[in-house]
Formats: structure tokens, sequence, C-alpha cells
């Protein structure tokens, strides 16, 4: 359905929610459905630049939407050095601070959250899978 490559720039989120936006409006979304999904693009999107690329370090990263027999998938990519994929969880909810809950967003939202390293490890990836009524 589209590809976008970014540099992995908090200033880039409005463009990514807005063509995600976009394109679930297309396929019929419910508008609710869709504000939730946008949310958790958003979220991952940002772990990308916050985590991915540490101290101030240049990157871009890719998002993919595809049709799936079932509903969409949306694939994320970095460049990045590959993650600790045990490190990817949400923090106990009982823990009140700002931040840190952006996988357990993206974890109630979507219905798969899939993540790995890209083959040779020159990267990492995630997969968000939602289906469609």
């Amino acid at each position: 359905m589209f590809k976008l490559k970014l540099p992995a720039e908090a200033d880039r989120l409005a463009l990514v929610r807005s063509v995600v936006q976009r394109a679930l409006e297309n396929v019929g979304c419910s508008k609710e459905k869709s504000q939730n999904i946008v949310i958790a693009i958003n979220e991952a999107c940002m772990n990308i630049i916050i985590h991915a690329y540490k101290d101030g370090e240049e990157g871009e990263f890719e998002l993919e939407l595809s049709r799936t027999d079932s509903g969409l998938c949306f694939r994320l990519t970095d460049q990045a050095p590959p993650i600790e994929l045990e490190s990817v969880k949400s923090r106990d909810l009982d823990d009140i601070r700002p931040g840190g809950l952006g996988i357990h967003f993206i974890k109630e939202i979507m219905d798969e959250f899939i993540i790995g390293h890209l083959e040779g490890n020159k990267g990492n990836y995630m997969e968000m899978l939602i289906k469609l009524d």
C-alpha cells in the first residue's frame, strides 16, 4: 500500500501520522480504530527515534504498510545496532512516571506485535498486525 523512508527525527512523526490516517481511511477503518492505530504507530516510531539511535546518532527508519488476508501489516525497520530483544517489554503500570508505556499501548491496540533483527544483524524490525472487520 505504501512505503516511507524518513530520517529518525521526532519532527517527522506528524507526516507519519497523517499518511497512516489517510491509508486507514482508504481501507474503511472506523475513526476510533484508526485513532488507536495511529497512536500505536507513532509510539513505535518514537521508540526507534529514542532507543535505536542513541546519543544523537543520525539514522533513518522505514515504515511499510501492506494488506494481509485478514487486515493490515505495519512493518518498521531501521539500520541501528541490534537491540537486546529481551529489553523490549512493557513496564509495570503501577510504576507511575512519564514515558515508557509505548510498548504497552502497541500491544493493547494491535493484534500482533513481533520484533527481531534484520538479516545479518543490519538493523531491527517491528511488525504490527491489525485485523479489520
